[in-house]
């Protein structure tokens, strides 16, 4: 199987492969898999992570939350074809208010708060959607037929039928903002971009507490960054 796994291109590439596989190196891969797998599906490790995910999880909420007070700057679309139109979007700090409004160029940064025109009070959402239950994705026309913009949409739904209807720059922002959306209304978030997060920050805390670290002082402040040198002598250009 291993030797598969290369998709030699004819029998003879197999047949090498095949040999290189010597039974130490075999067994070698095969002890370091066991070993792998032992130790992080143990109990004690998989009770040390199911005591650390909640931090691991709230931490990846901040970070979400924070991307949401800085804004995004989203594409205006209509059923025929792109305009250049653009509207922006960002949480106030205090994660109480969306500001929203038309802006007539893509901006260079982040928009101030008192040059939006528009507000949503994050206590009068009721839903967020994605997708196809989308009310701009239910209409007839391209968009609908679109599915890059299909698995870009999300939409706020909120008081008297209200509704505020964003298409993602790109599947990044998507993620971010539907996790946002829905950490703000007190429930899980779902992306894609989560779980992968999830899993990369809770392996990192699990290697980081497991290592052997006994009699050893670990600062609570980096180390500071040393002076400059006198000069760059030491520094050559290759080119």
């Amino acid at each position: 199987m291993r030797a598969l796994t290369t998709k030699p291109s004819s029998l003879d590439q197999f047949k090498s492969k095949l040999q290189n596989l010597s039974y130490t190196e075999i067994l070698k891969i095969r002890q370091s898999e066991r070993m792998n797998q032992e130790d992080f599906q143990s109990r004690p490790i998989l009770e040390l992570k199911e005591k650390i995910q909640p931090e691991i999880l709230e931490l990846i909420k901040q970070q979400r939350l924070n991307r949401l007070v800085e804004g995004t700057c989203f594409r205006k679309l209509n059923s025929r074809r792109r305009q250049d139109k653009f509207w922006y979007c960002r949480l106030s700090p205090n994660h109480k208010v969306l500001h929203y409004g038309d802006l007539e160029e893509s901006p260079q940064g982040e928009v101030p708060h008192d040059s939006l025109q528009d507000k949503l009070p994050v206590a009068d959402i009721k839903a967020v959607v994605t997708g196809k239950d989308c009310p701009h994705m239910k209409e007839k026309g391209a968009l609908k037929q679109n599915k890059e913009v299909l698995e870009l949409a999300f939409s706020i739904l909120y008081d008297s039928n209200g509704q505020l209807n964003f298409i993602a720059p790109d599947k990044h922002e998507y993620c971010v903002w539907t996790d946002g959306l829905n950490a703000l209304l007190g429930k899980d978030m779902m992306s894609d971009l989560t779980r992968n997060d999830l899993d990369t920050l809770l392996s990192m805390e699990i290697k980081l507490r497991l290592l052997d670290l006994e009699n050893i002082q670990i600062p609570d402040a980096p180390p500071p960054i040393p002076k400059e040198p006198s000069n760059y002598d030491f520094v050559y250009d290759c080119n």
